[in-house]
């Protein structure tokens, strides 16, 4: 295939193309798409046209792609908005591909609801994980757009914004948008049965304020030990001091409250946070204080940090390590071998003696080491904060 024109195509059994699309379509050959596609545009098609119907594997479909000098596709809505024409321009990349897009179902459903949507942050969750929408809650995004799946319902959305405590949204669902038959718009019901494919518009009705520093008196403790907790100063800096910005994944190693991974997931929600606790009451600590502060995605990990095989975490380019059960060096030593280039590792000393454990781990890790700040917090010792990188 040397040149594939993709056409974005609704539901609606009598559809309308303007005259470039009509053209396209008249002097094709080959056709490709869905098998509702061609029930939708099968009279439109010229006598004699071959079709492929796009199934899975995908690779035997871009295999008999690859017959033919050029190609016509029918995709739905608009085929560059989480569509088949990334999917070309991936597998394809010698293809000369024109687009011609309809409305996508998430515009159709602004659309029908006379909703401008200028400002509206779009995310797909077929077959996708719940990152992108955590991400848009924990921003206050005001107007968010979901493509769903059968794993990923209108009704799985709303539980889980109501598990983090989301209520400042109000839903509408839109399925079967742009179809003749079946299309259905309105407020989410919690009752309802929603046929697919459906999408839905998140709206804030109004704002959920997060602090700047969650207050240490919010979290539930392990057993009530008030230090049992990195304090809230102690916590912003040592977050400056794992410089997240730019960061892709942090490790939280020893978590206990949680209160570090929630705060940098609060802060920077596009970081992917494995948190590693090996005390049981710590998956429960995690589950209640991320809920209450409302900090979903946390991956949380409850096994001694230095049995655990590490292959399947996301490899971090942070690390901070908030415990370490006498193994200190031993734990820097695991932690470089999966730290990504550049990466660093932060660790919080409260005495002289870990000050020159962890020195001599990263000086043996082959890492420099330098002394970020220090911190005194009430009546609490001095916290010096490590970093290495």
């Amino acid at each position: 295939m040397r040149k594939c024109t993709i056409i974005g195509i609704s539901d609606q059994r009598s559809q309308w193309f303007p005259p470039v699309i009509v053209e396209a379509i008249r002097v094709g050959l080959v056709f490709s798409g869905g098998k509702r596609h061609y029930e939708v545009v099968r009279d439109w098609l010229p006598e004699g046209a071959l079709w492929i119907n796009i199934t899975v594997p995908l690779s035997s479909v871009f295999e008999q792609y690859a017959r033919y000098e050029e190609l016509v596709i029918f995709a739905s809505g608009d085929p560059l908005f989480y569509g088949f024409a990334a999917t070309v321009q991936r597998e394809c990349k010698e293809c000369e591909i024109t687009v011609y897009p309809s409305f996508n179902s998430i515009q159709l459903l602004a659309h029908k609801l006379s909703l401008p949507y200028n400002d509206l942050v779009t995310v797909s969750l077929t077959g996708r994980p719940w990152d992108g929408l955590d991400r848009c809650l924990i921003k206050g995004e005001r107007m968010i757009g979901c493509l769903t799946d059968h794993n990923k319902t209108p009704h799985h959305i709303w539980q889980r914004m109501g598990e983090y405590g989301y209520t400042n949204y109000q839903m509408y669902v839109g399925e079967k948008l742009g179809n003749e038959v079946g299309e259905r718009v309105g407020l989410y019901d919690a009752n309802a049965e929603y046929a697919n494919p459906n999408s839905v518009l998140i709206i804030k009705t109004y704002h959920r304020n997060i602090p700047f520093g969650l207050p240490d008196d919010a979290f539930a403790l392990l057993n009530g030990r008030k230090k049992m907790i990195t304090k809230m100063p102690v916590r912003l800096c040592t977050l400056s001091a794992l410089d997240l910005q730019g960061k892709t994944a942090m490790w939280d190693i020893g978590f206990c409250t949680g209160s570090v991974s929630i705060e940098a997931k609060l802060r920077f929600p596009h970081l992917h946070i494995t948190a590693f606790e090996v005390r049981s009451e710590g998956e429960e600590l995690m589950k209640t204080n991320s809920k209450f502060f409302g900090a979903p995605g946390i991956e949380t990990v409850i096994a001694d940090f230095m049995q655990t095989d590490l292959a399947s975490y996301k490899q971090p380019d942070a690390v901070f390590i908030g415990g370490h059960g006498g193994q200190l060096k031993q734990m820097i030593a695991k932690v470089k071998a999966v730290l990504a280039p550049g990466g660093c590792i932060v660790f919080n000393s409260v005495s002289p003696e870990s000050q020159q454990l962890f020195k001599e781990g990263t000086i043996e890790a082959g890492m420099s080491w330098t002394e970020f700040c220090q911190l005194t917090v009430g009546d609490n010792n001095t916290i010096t904060i490590l970093k290495a990188q």
